[in-house]
Protein backbone atom coordinates (compact mmCIF):
# COMPACT_ATOMS: atom_id res chain seq x y z
CA UNK A 1 0.00 0.00 0.00
CA UNK A 2 1.38 3.39 -1.01
CA UNK A 3 1.60 6.25 1.47
CA UNK A 4 -0.79 8.98 0.40
CA UNK A 5 1.05 11.90 -1.23
CA UNK A 6 -0.11 14.55 -3.71
CA UNK A 7 0.04 13.20 -7.24
CA UNK A 8 2.44 15.04 -9.49
CA UNK A 9 4.13 14.77 -12.86
CA UNK A 10 7.28 16.28 -11.34
CA UNK A 11 10.29 14.25 -10.24
CA UNK A 12 9.94 13.03 -6.66
CA UNK A 13 13.06 13.50 -4.53
CA UNK A 14 12.71 11.27 -1.49
CA UNK A 15 14.94 12.23 1.45
CA UNK A 16 15.36 9.76 4.30
CA UNK A 17 16.53 11.59 7.43
CA UNK A 18 15.85 15.00 8.93
CA UNK A 19 19.32 15.79 10.25
CA UNK A 20 21.67 18.51 9.06
CA UNK A 21 22.20 16.96 5.61
CA UNK A 22 18.54 16.14 4.98
CA UNK A 23 17.28 19.53 6.07
CA UNK A 24 19.90 21.35 4.01
CA UNK A 25 19.13 19.57 0.74
CA UNK A 26 15.37 19.96 1.26
CA UNK A 27 15.77 23.71 1.84
CA UNK A 28 18.09 24.03 -1.15
CA UNK A 29 15.50 22.36 -3.40
CA UNK A 30 12.80 24.89 -2.46
CA UNK A 31 12.89 26.68 -5.82
CA UNK A 32 13.43 23.58 -7.94
CA UNK A 33 10.66 22.16 -10.08
CA UNK A 34 10.52 18.88 -8.14
CA UNK A 35 8.45 17.32 -5.37
CA UNK A 36 10.44 16.95 -2.14
CA UNK A 37 9.35 14.26 0.31
CA UNK A 38 11.14 13.74 3.63
CA UNK A 39 10.74 10.71 5.89
CA UNK A 40 12.06 10.53 9.44
CA UNK A 41 11.12 8.41 12.43
CA UNK A 42 10.93 11.62 14.48
CA UNK A 43 8.90 14.68 13.52
CA UNK A 44 11.65 17.04 14.65
CA UNK A 45 15.18 18.09 13.74
CA UNK A 46 17.63 17.71 16.62
CA UNK A 47 20.71 19.89 17.07
CA UNK A 48 23.00 17.05 18.16
CA UNK A 49 26.09 19.12 19.11
CA UNK A 50 24.19 20.36 22.18
CA UNK A 51 22.88 17.00 23.41
CA UNK A 52 25.46 17.02 26.19
CA UNK A 53 23.92 20.24 27.55
CA UNK A 54 20.54 18.54 27.76
CA UNK A 55 22.19 15.62 29.57
CA UNK A 56 23.72 17.97 32.15
CA UNK A 57 20.63 20.21 32.62
CA UNK A 58 22.19 23.28 30.97
CA UNK A 59 19.43 23.35 28.33
CA UNK A 60 15.95 21.89 28.17
CA UNK A 61 15.31 19.27 25.50
CA UNK A 62 12.80 21.38 23.57
CA UNK A 63 15.36 24.16 23.10
CA UNK A 64 17.54 22.07 20.75
CA UNK A 65 14.77 20.46 18.66
CA UNK A 66 12.44 21.99 16.11
CA UNK A 67 9.47 20.49 14.26
CA UNK A 68 10.39 19.49 10.72
CA UNK A 69 7.06 20.73 9.41
CA UNK A 70 7.77 24.08 11.05
CA UNK A 71 11.06 24.42 9.17
CA UNK A 72 9.32 23.96 5.81
CA UNK A 73 5.82 25.35 6.41
CA UNK A 74 6.36 27.97 3.69
CA UNK A 75 7.93 25.58 1.17
CA UNK A 76 5.19 24.58 -1.27
CA UNK A 77 6.99 21.64 -2.84
CA UNK A 78 7.84 19.94 0.47
CA UNK A 79 5.95 17.07 2.15
CA UNK A 80 6.81 15.21 5.35
CA UNK A 81 5.85 11.74 6.53
CA UNK A 82 6.83 10.29 9.88
CA UNK A 83 8.06 6.71 9.90
CA UNK A 84 11.13 4.48 9.87
CA UNK A 85 12.33 3.38 6.46
CA UNK A 86 13.08 -0.33 6.81
CA UNK A 87 14.15 -1.29 3.31
CA UNK A 88 15.01 0.08 -0.13
CA UNK A 89 13.78 -1.63 -3.30
CA UNK A 90 16.09 -0.16 -5.93
CA UNK A 91 14.65 -2.26 -8.77
CA UNK A 92 11.11 -0.94 -8.36
CA UNK A 93 12.27 2.39 -6.91
CA UNK A 94 10.44 2.56 -3.61
CA UNK A 95 11.18 2.43 0.11
CA UNK A 96 9.21 0.38 2.62
CA UNK A 97 7.85 1.74 5.90
CA UNK A 98 6.16 -1.16 7.63
CA UNK A 99 3.52 -2.37 5.17
CA UNK A 100 3.47 0.92 3.28
CA UNK A 101 5.72 2.11 0.49
CA UNK A 102 6.81 5.43 -1.02
CA UNK A 103 7.93 5.46 -4.67
CA UNK A 104 10.76 7.77 -5.69
CA UNK A 105 12.56 9.07 -8.74
CA UNK A 106 15.72 10.02 -6.85
CA UNK A 107 16.46 8.73 -3.36
CA UNK A 108 18.69 10.64 -0.90
CA UNK A 109 19.88 8.70 2.15
CA UNK A 110 20.71 11.04 5.01
CA UNK A 111 20.24 8.70 7.98
CA UNK A 112 23.29 9.91 9.87
CA UNK A 113 25.25 7.90 12.40
CA UNK A 114 24.67 5.83 15.49
CA UNK A 115 26.80 4.71 18.42
CA UNK A 116 29.52 2.17 17.65
CA UNK A 117 30.27 -0.21 20.53
CA UNK A 118 32.68 -2.21 18.34
CA UNK A 119 30.70 -5.44 18.80
CA UNK A 120 31.13 -5.38 22.59
CA UNK A 121 27.84 -6.66 23.97
CA UNK A 122 28.70 -5.67 27.56
CA UNK A 123 29.21 -2.04 26.57
CA UNK A 124 26.18 -1.99 24.27
CA UNK A 125 23.98 -3.15 27.14
CA UNK A 126 25.44 -1.26 30.12
CA UNK A 127 27.12 1.91 28.79
CA UNK A 128 25.13 5.10 28.21
CA UNK A 129 25.17 6.36 24.60
CA UNK A 130 24.30 9.94 23.69
CA UNK A 131 23.30 10.22 20.03
CA UNK A 132 19.64 11.18 20.41
CA UNK A 133 17.47 13.47 22.51
CA UNK A 134 15.99 10.43 24.26
CA UNK A 135 19.44 9.13 25.20
CA UNK A 136 20.48 12.58 26.48
CA UNK A 137 17.37 12.71 28.68
CA UNK A 138 18.06 9.16 29.91
CA UNK A 139 21.53 10.27 30.99
CA UNK A 140 20.19 13.41 32.66
CA UNK A 141 17.65 11.49 34.72
CA UNK A 142 20.19 8.77 35.57
CA UNK A 143 22.62 11.38 36.90
CA UNK A 144 19.94 12.97 39.05
CA UNK A 145 18.71 9.58 40.29
CA UNK A 146 22.26 8.58 41.20
CA UNK A 147 22.60 11.53 43.56
CA UNK A 148 19.16 11.04 45.04
CA UNK A 149 20.15 7.45 45.84
CA UNK A 150 23.57 8.48 47.11
CA UNK A 151 22.17 10.62 49.95
CA UNK A 152 20.72 7.49 51.55
CA UNK A 153 23.80 5.27 51.28
CA UNK A 154 26.21 4.52 54.12
CA UNK A 155 28.34 1.88 52.38
CA UNK A 156 31.38 3.79 51.11
CA UNK A 157 32.01 1.53 48.12
CA UNK A 158 28.42 1.79 46.88
CA UNK A 159 28.40 5.53 47.56
CA UNK A 160 31.56 6.05 45.52
CA UNK A 161 30.07 4.05 42.66
CA UNK A 162 27.11 6.42 42.47
CA UNK A 163 29.28 9.54 42.75
CA UNK A 164 31.83 8.66 40.07
CA UNK A 165 31.43 9.02 36.29
CA UNK A 166 33.50 7.72 33.41
CA UNK A 167 33.32 9.27 29.94
CA UNK A 168 34.90 7.11 27.24
CA UNK A 169 36.22 9.03 24.26
CA UNK A 170 38.31 12.20 24.04
CA UNK A 171 36.69 13.75 20.99
CA UNK A 172 34.56 16.93 21.14
CA UNK A 173 31.50 15.18 22.59
CA UNK A 174 33.46 13.45 25.35
CA UNK A 175 35.44 16.57 26.22
CA UNK A 176 32.38 18.80 26.32
CA UNK A 177 30.38 16.32 28.40
CA UNK A 178 33.23 15.82 30.88
CA UNK A 179 33.60 19.59 31.20
CA UNK A 180 29.85 20.00 31.81
CA UNK A 181 29.96 17.31 34.52
CA UNK A 182 32.91 19.16 36.04
CA UNK A 183 30.84 22.35 36.19
CA UNK A 184 28.02 20.44 37.90
CA UNK A 185 30.48 19.16 40.49
CA UNK A 186 32.04 22.56 41.08
CA UNK A 187 29.04 24.89 41.03
CA UNK A 188 25.69 23.09 41.22
CA UNK A 189 25.76 19.80 43.12
CA UNK A 190 27.23 21.20 46.37
CA UNK A 191 24.15 23.44 46.64
CA UNK A 192 21.67 20.75 45.63
CA UNK A 193 23.14 18.05 47.87
CA UNK A 194 24.80 19.72 50.89
CA UNK A 195 24.64 16.45 52.83
CA UNK A 196 26.99 14.77 50.34
CA UNK A 197 30.73 15.24 50.14
CA UNK A 198 30.73 16.31 46.50
CA UNK A 199 34.49 16.80 46.62
CA UNK A 200 34.82 13.01 46.66
CA UNK A 201 33.00 12.83 43.31
CA UNK A 202 35.38 11.81 40.50
CA UNK A 203 34.97 12.38 36.76
CA UNK A 204 37.23 10.41 34.45
CA UNK A 205 37.73 11.11 30.75
CA UNK A 206 39.32 7.98 29.28
CA UNK A 207 40.88 8.22 25.84
CA UNK A 208 42.79 5.60 23.88
CA UNK A 209 45.23 8.03 22.28
CA UNK A 210 48.03 10.16 23.71
CA UNK A 211 46.01 13.39 23.68
CA UNK A 212 42.40 14.52 23.62
CA UNK A 213 40.84 16.35 20.66
CA UNK A 214 43.27 14.76 18.16
CA UNK A 215 41.72 16.73 15.27
CA UNK A 216 43.19 19.90 16.82
CA UNK A 217 46.80 20.93 17.32
CA UNK A 218 48.83 19.73 20.30
CA UNK A 219 48.65 23.27 21.70
CA UNK A 220 44.85 23.33 21.68
CA UNK A 221 44.65 19.77 23.03
CA UNK A 222 46.89 20.73 25.94
CA UNK A 223 44.73 23.78 26.68
CA UNK A 224 41.57 21.70 26.70
CA UNK A 225 43.19 19.17 29.02
CA UNK A 226 44.20 21.97 31.40
CA UNK A 227 40.66 23.39 31.37
CA UNK A 228 39.24 19.96 32.23
CA UNK A 229 41.68 19.46 35.07
CA UNK A 230 40.80 22.89 36.47
CA UNK A 231 37.20 21.63 36.67
CA UNK A 232 38.26 18.53 38.56
CA UNK A 233 38.22 16.08 35.64
CA UNK A 234 40.86 13.33 35.61
CA UNK A 235 42.08 12.79 32.05
CA UNK A 236 43.30 9.22 31.47
CA UNK A 237 45.24 8.82 28.21
CA UNK A 238 46.52 5.82 26.26
CA UNK A 239 43.83 3.72 27.89
CA UNK A 240 40.77 1.94 26.51
CA UNK A 241 37.51 1.22 28.29
CA UNK A 242 36.94 -2.53 28.03
CA UNK A 243 33.70 -3.15 29.94
CA UNK A 244 31.57 -2.11 32.89
CA UNK A 245 30.75 -4.60 35.62
CA UNK A 246 28.35 -3.46 38.32
CA UNK A 247 30.08 -0.63 40.13
CA UNK A 248 33.43 -0.62 38.36
CA UNK A 249 34.64 0.20 34.86
CA UNK A 250 37.23 -2.15 33.44
CA UNK A 251 40.01 -0.49 31.42
CA UNK A 252 42.94 -1.80 29.38
CA UNK A 253 45.40 -1.09 32.19
CA UNK A 254 45.30 -2.64 35.65
CA UNK A 255 43.72 0.47 37.19
CA UNK A 256 39.99 -0.27 37.02
CA UNK A 257 37.73 2.61 38.03
CA UNK A 258 34.95 2.53 40.63
CA UNK A 259 31.86 3.95 38.89
CA UNK A 260 28.34 2.79 38.11
CA UNK A 261 27.89 5.16 35.15
CA UNK A 262 29.86 4.91 31.93
CA UNK A 263 29.03 7.31 29.09
CA UNK A 264 30.21 6.01 25.71
CA UNK A 265 31.32 8.64 23.17
CA UNK A 266 34.27 6.64 21.83
CA UNK A 267 32.85 5.57 18.50
CA UNK A 268 30.21 6.20 15.85
CA UNK A 269 29.19 4.28 12.76
CA UNK A 270 26.90 4.84 9.84
CA UNK A 271 23.21 4.02 10.07
CA UNK A 272 22.43 2.42 6.68
CA UNK A 273 19.12 1.06 5.37
CA UNK A 274 18.61 -2.52 4.22
CA UNK A 275 18.36 -3.14 0.50
CA UNK A 276 21.65 -1.79 -0.83
CA UNK A 277 24.36 -4.12 -2.13
CA UNK A 278 26.71 -5.16 0.68
CA UNK A 279 29.68 -3.96 -1.41
CA UNK A 280 28.49 -0.38 -0.95
CA UNK A 281 28.80 -0.54 2.87
CA UNK A 282 32.26 -0.21 4.40
CA UNK A 283 33.52 -1.49 7.77
CA UNK A 284 32.21 1.62 9.53
CA UNK A 285 28.72 1.00 8.14
CA UNK A 286 29.04 4.06 5.93
CA UNK A 287 27.80 4.03 2.34
CA UNK A 288 30.47 4.40 -0.34
CA UNK A 289 29.70 7.25 -2.72
CA UNK A 290 31.41 8.87 -5.69
CA UNK A 291 32.46 12.51 -6.02
CA UNK A 292 28.82 13.49 -6.66
CA UNK A 293 27.53 11.70 -3.53
CA UNK A 294 25.96 9.05 -5.73
CA UNK A 295 25.93 5.59 -4.14
CA UNK A 296 28.35 3.38 -6.02
CA UNK A 297 26.52 1.04 -8.36
CA UNK A 298 23.29 3.07 -8.45
CA UNK A 299 22.21 5.84 -10.82
CA UNK A 300 19.43 7.45 -8.79
CA UNK A 301 20.38 6.79 -5.17
CA UNK A 302 22.53 9.29 -3.27
CA UNK A 303 23.92 9.45 0.28
CA UNK A 304 24.97 12.59 2.16
CA UNK A 305 26.17 13.50 5.63
CA UNK A 306 27.57 11.11 8.23
CA UNK A 307 26.25 8.04 6.42
CA UNK A 308 28.23 8.88 3.25
CA UNK A 309 31.86 7.86 2.77
CA UNK A 310 33.52 9.68 -0.11
CA UNK A 311 37.06 8.30 -0.35
CA UNK A 312 39.74 10.59 -1.82
CA UNK A 313 43.46 11.27 -1.50
CA UNK A 314 42.78 14.00 1.07
CA UNK A 315 40.16 11.93 2.91
CA UNK A 316 41.09 8.23 2.63
CA UNK A 317 38.52 7.34 5.31
CA UNK A 318 35.84 9.72 4.09
CA UNK A 319 35.00 13.22 5.23
CA UNK A 320 34.69 14.00 8.95
CA UNK A 321 31.29 13.19 10.44
CA UNK A 322 30.46 16.78 11.35
CA UNK A 323 27.57 19.14 10.57
CA UNK A 324 29.45 21.46 8.15
CA UNK A 325 30.40 18.56 5.87
CA UNK A 326 26.81 17.25 5.93
CA UNK A 327 25.33 20.65 5.11
CA UNK A 328 27.81 21.32 2.30
CA UNK A 329 27.01 17.95 0.73
CA UNK A 330 23.28 18.63 1.00
CA UNK A 331 23.62 22.02 -0.65
CA UNK A 332 25.71 20.74 -3.55
CA UNK A 333 23.55 17.67 -4.15
CA UNK A 334 20.49 19.92 -4.49
CA UNK A 335 22.31 21.80 -7.26
CA UNK A 336 23.33 18.53 -8.91
CA UNK A 337 19.79 17.15 -8.82
CA UNK A 338 18.57 20.32 -10.50
CA UNK A 339 21.36 19.91 -13.07
CA UNK A 340 20.21 16.33 -13.68
CA UNK A 341 16.68 17.52 -14.43
CA UNK A 342 18.07 19.93 -17.01
CA UNK A 343 20.59 17.55 -18.55
CA UNK A 344 23.58 19.57 -17.35
CA UNK A 345 26.93 18.35 -16.01
CA UNK A 346 27.29 17.61 -12.32
CA UNK A 347 29.74 19.32 -9.96
CA UNK A 348 32.11 17.31 -7.78
CA UNK A 349 32.07 17.82 -4.03
CA UNK A 350 34.95 19.71 -2.44
CA UNK A 351 34.89 20.00 1.34
CA UNK A 352 35.49 23.46 2.77
CA UNK A 353 36.98 22.82 6.20
CA UNK A 354 35.88 25.76 8.34
CA UNK A 355 37.87 24.66 11.37
CA UNK A 356 37.13 22.83 14.59
CA UNK A 357 36.18 23.80 18.12
CA UNK A 358 35.19 22.45 21.50
CA UNK A 359 34.05 24.04 24.75
CA UNK A 360 34.96 22.83 28.21
CA UNK A 361 32.64 25.11 30.16
CA UNK A 362 31.85 28.77 30.51
CA UNK A 363 34.63 31.00 29.13
CA UNK A 364 36.72 27.89 28.41
CA UNK A 365 36.93 26.72 24.80
CA UNK A 366 39.40 26.04 22.01
CA UNK A 367 38.91 27.11 18.39
CA UNK A 368 41.07 26.56 15.33
CA UNK A 369 40.39 28.11 11.95
CA UNK A 370 43.26 27.60 9.53
CA UNK A 371 46.43 28.74 11.27
CA UNK A 372 44.49 30.76 13.87
CA UNK A 373 44.37 29.08 17.29
CA UNK A 374 42.30 30.60 20.08
CA UNK A 375 41.50 29.57 23.63
CA UNK A 376 39.66 30.85 26.67
CA UNK A 377 36.94 33.49 26.71
CA UNK A 378 37.27 34.67 23.08
CA UNK A 379 37.12 31.09 21.85
CA UNK A 380 34.05 30.47 24.02
CA UNK A 381 32.28 33.52 22.53
CA UNK A 382 33.05 32.23 19.01
CA UNK A 383 31.81 28.75 19.94
CA UNK A 384 28.60 30.23 21.35
CA UNK A 385 28.00 32.43 18.28
CA UNK A 386 28.54 29.55 15.83
CA UNK A 387 26.16 27.26 17.71
CA UNK A 388 23.50 29.94 18.12
CA UNK A 389 23.67 30.71 14.41
CA UNK A 390 23.14 27.04 13.58
CA UNK A 391 20.24 26.44 15.98
CA UNK A 392 16.89 26.19 14.19
CA UNK A 393 14.11 28.50 15.37
CA UNK A 394 14.09 31.98 16.85
CA UNK A 395 12.74 30.75 20.18
CA UNK A 396 15.53 28.18 20.52
CA UNK A 397 18.16 30.83 19.87
CA UNK A 398 16.65 33.12 22.52
CA UNK A 399 16.30 30.34 25.11
CA UNK A 400 19.85 29.10 24.56
CA UNK A 401 21.26 32.64 24.75
CA UNK A 402 19.38 33.31 27.98
CA UNK A 403 20.54 30.06 29.56
CA UNK A 404 24.17 30.60 28.59
CA UNK A 405 24.24 34.21 29.81
CA UNK A 406 22.53 33.27 33.06
CA UNK A 407 24.92 30.35 33.49
CA UNK A 408 27.92 32.61 32.88
CA UNK A 409 27.00 35.06 35.62
CA UNK A 410 25.38 32.71 38.14
CA UNK A 411 26.82 29.24 37.33
CA UNK A 412 23.22 28.05 37.58
CA UNK A 413 21.88 25.19 35.47
CA UNK A 414 18.39 24.46 34.20
CA UNK A 415 15.58 22.57 35.89
CA UNK A 416 16.94 19.46 37.58
CA UNK A 417 13.66 17.60 38.02
CA UNK A 418 13.22 13.89 37.37
CA UNK A 419 10.16 14.10 35.10
CA UNK A 420 10.55 10.63 33.67
CA UNK A 421 12.47 8.22 35.94
CA UNK A 422 15.14 6.34 34.07
CA UNK A 423 14.33 2.61 34.05
CA UNK A 424 17.77 1.15 33.60
CA UNK A 425 16.76 -2.52 33.52
CA UNK A 426 14.12 -1.95 30.83
CA UNK A 427 16.57 -0.03 28.68
CA UNK A 428 19.25 -2.71 29.16
CA UNK A 429 16.83 -5.39 27.95
CA UNK A 430 15.88 -3.29 24.93
CA UNK A 431 19.51 -2.69 23.99
CA UNK A 432 20.32 -6.38 24.42
CA UNK A 433 17.53 -7.29 21.99
CA UNK A 434 18.80 -4.68 19.51
CA UNK A 435 22.35 -6.02 19.79
CA UNK A 436 21.15 -9.59 19.16
CA UNK A 437 19.17 -8.48 16.10
CA UNK A 438 22.20 -6.58 14.79
CA UNK A 439 24.39 -9.68 15.12
CA UNK A 440 21.84 -11.73 13.16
Amino acid sequence: MKIDLPKTDKLRILIVGGGFAGVEIAKSLAKSDVQVVMVDQNNYHCFQPLLYQVATAALEADSIVYPIRGIFNNQKNFFFRQGKVEEINSDEKFVRIGRRVIPYDHLVIATGATTNFFHNEGLSVSAMPMKSITEALDLKYLILQNFEKAVSLTNKRKLQGYLNYVVAGGGPTGVELAGALGELKKFVLPKDFPELDIKSMNIYLVHSRDRILPMLSEESSAKAKKYLEDLGVTVVLNTRVVDIQGDYVQVSTEDDIIARTLVWTAGVQGNPIKGLNSETINKSNRILVDAYNRVKGYENIFAIGDIACMVSADFPRGHPMVAPAAMQQGELLAKNIEALTKGKDLSTFVYNDKGAMATVGKDKAVVEVGKVKLGGFIAWIIWMFVHLKSLVGYRNKVVATYNWIRGYFTSEKGIRAIIRPYGFMEVKKKRKRSFAEEEL
